[in-house]
């Protein structure tokens, strides 16, 4: 063997033993670190973080309980609501929005004293998921019973309209340039409008996805990821509407989330396990795993900062209160 060859192959020896040594890294290494003791009712519905305050909101029966994310602590209640339901944030107009279902009514409140500001009456019945679209200032309740949108200015606090839907909305994710998506659980699609026009711009099938429950988006590669209960993660283009791909996931799916800077996407499922998939590129998904927490915890939110997952069950059957999940 000639000496070049014989140091080539060495050299290739060499790369294929470091190569072979490399662990790379399986499942998203998440797991649960700490539980939050709330107390109470077994009664709760969306949580929502507040990433720019560092807090948790638990809609929790008849008030919504606010955790400093910071020390894991509770630190206010907003109590006298009405079947409360989701929780909305215009941080640069310092208020909060509640969607209280049994009387049809939007309870505002102030973000940093959590005092009452307002409460709006809305046509719309049983207002469920509620979200806030920044760019023109919106908020956006979700009524499952009358199958439509109530548009309110957040600016004045005053209905400005509404938009009249397919289907029953479960969840709605906006794409922060005027569009918003709404899952509709009864007819197995997304419905998508104009924030500013409040008219209805597309309606998508999702098939093979069943009853659409959770909804979340890619806002950079316009992605959405619908969480379904027939326990498939249906994965679809926010322009087109064709679907990419679908994946497995736990059952009694509820909330879906999405983190950017990790390009992990959620499912949080009432069997007491959150599936995390890997958006590798905007063609290519992959399961990581199925991280366990407690049968209940159905309903999720991700603290961008720090990547933290919080779901909330009756801790041990006898208490409720918060589970975080970390990667450390």
């Amino acid at each position: 063997m000639k000496l070049f060859d014989r140091c080539y192959a060495i050299s290739i020896i060499i790369l294929l033993g470091i190569f072979s040594s490399i662990v790379y890294p399986q499942g998203s290494n998440y797991k649960v670190t700490d539980t939050i003791n709330i107390g109470g009712g077994n009664r709760w519905d969306y949580i929502a973080v507040d990433n720019v305050s560092h807090r948790l909101y638990v809609t929790h029966a008849s008030e919504v309980n606010v955790i400093d994310i910071d020390k894991n602590a509770l630190t206010g209640t907003i109590p006298n609501l009405n079947g409360v339901h989701g929780v909305a944030f215009a941080h640069e107009l310092n208020k909060g929005f509640i969607s209280n279902g049994r009387n049809n009514s939007v309870t505002v409140f102030d973000l940093k004293t959590f005092n009452v500001l307002d409460s709006i009456k809305i046509d719309g019945m049983n207002p469920d998921a509620i979200v806030y679209d920044a760019f023109t200032k919106r908020v956006f309740t979700l009524n499952g019973r009358s199958g439509n949108s109530t548009a309110i200015d957040a600016q004045t606090d005053k209905i400005i309209g509404t938009v009249t839907l397919e289907g029953k909305p479960e969840f709605a994710a906006t794409d922060g340039s005027g569009k918003v998506y709404v899952n509709l659980e009864d007819k197995n699609s997304i419905q998508q409008f104009d924030a500013q026009s409040l008219s209805v711009t597309a309606k998508w099938s999702i098939a093979p996805g069943e009853g659409p429950s959770g909804l979340a988006i890619d806002r950079e590669h316009k992605i959405l990821f619908s969480g379904c209960h027939n326990q498939l993660m249906v994965i679809l283009s926010a322009e087109t509407g064709k679907v990419i791909t679908t994946l497995p996931i736990g059952k009694g799916i509820d909330a879906c989330a999405y983190d950017p800077s990790t390009g992990f996407a959620f499912s949080s499922n009432g069997e007491g396990t959150i599936t995390v998939i890997k958006e590798d590129s905007p063609e290519k998904f992959e399961v990581l795993d199925n991280v366990v927490t407690q049968k209940g915890a159905r309903t999720m939110a991700v603290d961008r900062n720090t990547h933290r997952i919080f779901t909330v069950t009756m801790i041990d059957g006898k208490s409720f209160g918060v589970l975080v999940l970390d990667r450390k």
